[in-house]
């Protein structure tokens, strides 16, 4: 199994923190955002690889925080060769690209800018014992109307989601979807499927997400504590005053 960390964002909703760093080495609490995410990686026992997708403006501060650290995984940066918003492949784009470099394989797919309290592995194994089927993480984050800019679910008692609304206006409920995926290399061949038609936009993994509740069977594992999604200056400013809390 391979972890994908998305990490090719040009963050502008962040300006001016993210102006000369990217989101995932942003500082929480005095370390880098994406440190946490490798803490949690760390555990998963037949991870054999860590690729981190990023973008020409940022691949050189990803190499050079790569130096400064000891990981116990192998890691690989990439570079998706773009330069600014307007040429970036997005979200889908980037993972279609990695795979067709390091080929078919299961595949933990995380934001390079979420934070997660919870244990990943216990994520992994609910995933495997679902699999051939995707499954993905999801929050009750217990707002309505912050539930407007996620992914909104509803799970039956097999945690099978049955609803999934792309950033609806009225949200059916809280529960939204993370940025956090298992892809089994049996559902690979989707991504293709989905980008034969010329409609289907890749940035959002939303949009593909609802597209694949549509036709398959994918599952939702319901994370209890912290997750936090730091896009706007809101959210990175509360995980920080978070932390440091100790909460």
């Amino acid at each position: 199994m391979k972890a994908l960390i998305l990490a090719a964002g040009y963050g502008t909703r962040l300006y001016p923190y993210t102006k000369n760093c990217p989101k995932p080495l942003l500082e929480v609490n005095k370390r880098p955002l994406i440190e946490y995410l490798i803490d949690k990686l760390a555990v998963i026992e037949d991870l054999n690889e860590i690729v981190i997708v990023t973008n020409n403006k940022f691949y050189a501060h990803f190499v050079q925080w790569r130096q400064n650290v000891s990981l116990k995984h192998r890691i690989v940066i990439v570079n998706d060769m773009t330069s600014s918003p307007e040429d970036k492949l997005g979200a889908l784009g980037d993972m279609d690209m990695v795979i067709k470099f390091k080929g078919d394989d299961d595949y933990l797919v995380l934001g390079g800018d979420n934070f997660y309290q919870d244990s990943l592995a216990g994520f992994v194994q609910g995933a495997k014992e679902k699999s051939p089927f995707v499954s993905i993480g999801v929050s009750d984050i217990h707002d309505r109307k912050k539930a407007r800019s996620y992914g909104v679910v509803d799970l039956d008692d097999t945690s099978r989601i049955t609803r999934f609304e792309e950033k609806p206006p009225v949200p059916h409920s809280s529960f939204v979807a993370m940025c956090l995926y298992y892809f089994p290399r049996e559902k690979i061949p989707l991504f293709k499927e989905y980008f034969s038609n010329p409609l289907h936009s890749r940035d959002a993994m939303g949009m593909f997400i609802q597209w694949l509740v549509s036709r398959d069977r994918v599952f939702g594992f319901l994370f209890e504590h912290l997750w936090a999604d730091i896009g706007q200056l809101e959210t990175y400013r509360h995980l920080q005053e978070t932390l440091a809390r100790g909460e």
